[in-house]
């Protein structure tokens, strides 16, 4: 006679609400990442004084940027890790990648746009328009699909609840 599974207990609020903060800190972190790491990216041989900015880029050393690259990489990789144990154990519900990954998504598109926006050049900044022509219908598109799976999530839940 086959034996059935044990009964799986209920997540906690804890479990959740850490499950919740670590895929918070993984979309936040992204975009620092991608900055960090990327660093500003000036025309060489000019000086700064001389060139043209889309954005003005935050007066941080290169090397403080690096630093702080790395660090939000670090804390990616660490919520990842943690949302990714607890898709394994059972505690988090594992298509909540399914909302997580678009918004991780947009979070490289910000954070590449951002150092495209802040790349002095001398005239137009081209790859500037290009990431706003690409990049903001790409963003959308990603808000709009997370939105529509979460909601697509929470609507089954009800209707699975008693």
């Amino acid at each position: 006679m086959p034996t059935s599974p044990p009964p799986r207990t209920p997540t906690s609020t804890l479990t959740r609400a850490l499950h919740g903060g670590a895929a918070i800190l993984l979309i936040a972190a992204v975009p620092v990442a991608v900055v960090g790491l990327l660093g500003q990216d000036d025309y060489r041989g000019v000086p700064r004084s001389e060139l043209d900015y889309a954005v003005r880029p935050l007066d941080i050393p290169a090397g403080w940027m690096t630093t702080i690259g790395v660090i939000a990489l670090l804390l990616a990789a660490a919520a990842a890790a943690l949302l990714l144990h607890g898709g394994r154990r059972g505690a988090t519900d594992r298509r909540r990648w399914q909302v997580v990954c678009p918004l991780v998504g947009v979070g490289v598109i910000l954070g590449f746009g951002y150092h495209v926006a802040t790349a002095g050049v001398i005239g137009a900044n081209i790859g500037f328009g290009l990431v706003v022509f690409f990049g903001v219908p790409l963003v959308v598109v990603l808000l709009v699909l997370a939105a529509a799976r979460e909601w697509a999530l929470h609507a089954g839940a009800g209707r699975r609840a008693p």
